[in-house]
């Protein structure tokens, strides 16, 4: 494969939105799209859950235990695609078009060969779900469903990274619409190949997996025909491309440490459910894991959205060297985040019951589940915290540090926490309580580093334009 990225008529350094319009204007105009986009894509994730829910609470459970693969696939396609963004959006603000040039079809040429790597892994997958049970049954369905999220996940791939594309030059209107496409295919064929109504075929628990595919792929596609079938300041094409070194070494720089950092997921997630399965023997707090995650996303997949975007407008004014922009974008990402996970967490404590009983078709997890919500949405707020620190890591180049608060919120201190409450009290309720602990850990490493960064590089940085 061949790819050459360039830039028809570049403009002018000032003429760039993210360089000249007022912060909470270009904050509102940049993070709605990527907004309503997620909040799409988080409530696809939960109608996935709910629907299989309806099949068994063992089909719960076994798509429960393929989503840490799952997240592991996107992690790889984001933490690739936020370096090959910033990567994009520092080139842009400094001026250098011909790096922001390479940053674009090299991300894109990684992407490519990372999707084809999880395919291959995707044939011998059956020994992951052993670990975790020695039922035949629910081994069988996660077998399923996730051969095939893997074998075809190309798609996946080729849309993230297309999406940070645009959003790497304030597009994010157009990322939605890619995002947005793709839900709703998958939330509409969720219950079609699941339940075989109408003229489709009765699939099960691989109709999910289908509709989820089949969500991606249009979703890629509407994405390469919005990068390939419009005029942008980057355009990218198939002629006399060579992989670059230099510029690939510039994207895994950050990328590497957001591939690390948010791979780390997957392996707390992984680490939860052996906990569960295999040191308190419990089925129903695997499912529970599993349905935590797809309907936290409710919440998280917003402030996603919203940091996502602030990134860009921090790494833009970073390489511009504009520190009054810089500092307003990140003073109105921390307020805007905060209200989101306080919004979450009173929706957590007041609705537990009425949540997790929709996914509770043998009225088996729904007190469980009650008292892990209200549990851990507790560390919701703190989490805006760490969330937007660990984006301003990313927007400047420091993807390590973020790497570092990822390790400690998810494997150094909550693994360690959670098994050692499912040890000491011997119960499902008390691991939930190693969310707090985590998070709050997380903090006490991420907050003197960023003082630190700050002193030394932005605050030295020229006040700049207006904000």
């Amino acid at each position: 494969m061949v790819m050459e990225t360039k830039f028809k008529n570049p403009p002018h350094l000032g003429q760039n939105k993210m360089g000249i319009m007022p912060v909470g204007k270009l904050m509102f105009n940049m993070s709605l799209p990527m907004v309503i986009s997620m909040l799409v894509q988080a409530m696809y994730n939960v109608v996935d859950s709910y629907f299989v829910a309806k099949i068994s609470t063992d089909a719960l459970t076994a798509v429960s235990l393929a989503y840490p693969i799952q997240m592991l696939m996107v992690s790889v396609a984001v933490g690739t695609s936020i370096g090959m963004n910033s990567y994009m959006s520092r080139k842009l603000g400094a001026g250098d078009v011909d790096a922001a040039n390479k940053g674009a079809s090299n991300g894109l040429f990684l992407l490519v060969a990372s999707a084809l790597v999880f395919a291959v892994l995707g044939i011998i997958i059956k020994p992951f779900f052993c670990l975790f049970s020695d039922e035949p049954a629910l081994i069988d369905m996660g077998v399923d469903y996730l051969r095939i999220c893997m074998m075809l996940g190309l798609a996946v791939f080729i849309q993230i990274g297309c999406e940070r594309i645009l959003q790497s030059m304030g597009k994010t209107t157009l990322s939605m619409i890619t995002q947005l496409a793709g839900a709703i295919v998958n939330i509409i064929l969720d219950p079609l190949l699941i339940f075989g109504i109408g003229p489709f075929p009765k699939l099960g628990i691989a109709g999910a997996a289908w509709a989820t595919v089949i969500g991606q792929w249009v979703g890629m596609v509407a994405a390469l025909l919005l990068v390939f079938g419009m005029k942008h300041e980057v355009t990218v094409s198939f002629k006399g491309f060579r992989p670059c070194k230099h510029t690939i070494g510039e994207i895994y720089r950050v990328g590497l440490p957001s591939i690390i950092m948010q791979s780390i997921g997957s392996v707390m997630n992984i680490g939860m459910n052996a906990i569960f399965s295999r040191v308190l023997m419990s089925k129903i707090g695997v499912a529970i894991m599993g349905v935590y995650f797809k309907v936290q996303s409710i919440i998280f997949m917003p402030l996603f959205g919203i940091t996502g975007s602030s990134m860009s407008i921090f790494a833009y004014n970073y390489g511009a060297k504009n520190r009054l922009r810089f500092a307003r974008a990140w003073k109105l990402t921390l307020i805007v985040a905060l209200l989101v996970m306080c919004l979450g967490t009173l929706l957590f404590q007041l609705f537990p019951e009425q949540i997790v009983s929709l996914f509770d078709s043998e009225n088996a997890i729904t007190d469980v589940g009650m008292a892990a919500f209200r549990v851990i949405s507790l560390h919701f707020p703190i989490a805006a915290f760490s969330i937007t620190i660990s984006v301003t890591f990313q927007a400047v180049g420091k993807g390590v540090y973020s790497m570092f608060m990822s390790i400690i919120r998810q494997v150094g201190v909550l693994l360690p926490a959670a098994l050692a409450l499912a040890l000491i009290f011997g119960r499902v309720e008390s691991v939930w309580w190693s969310f707090l602990i985590a998070e709050c850990a997380a903090i006490a490493f991420g907050l003197p580093t960023l003082t630190k960064l700050w002193r030394r590089d932005i605050s030295p940085m020229p006040d700049g334009a207006a904000v």
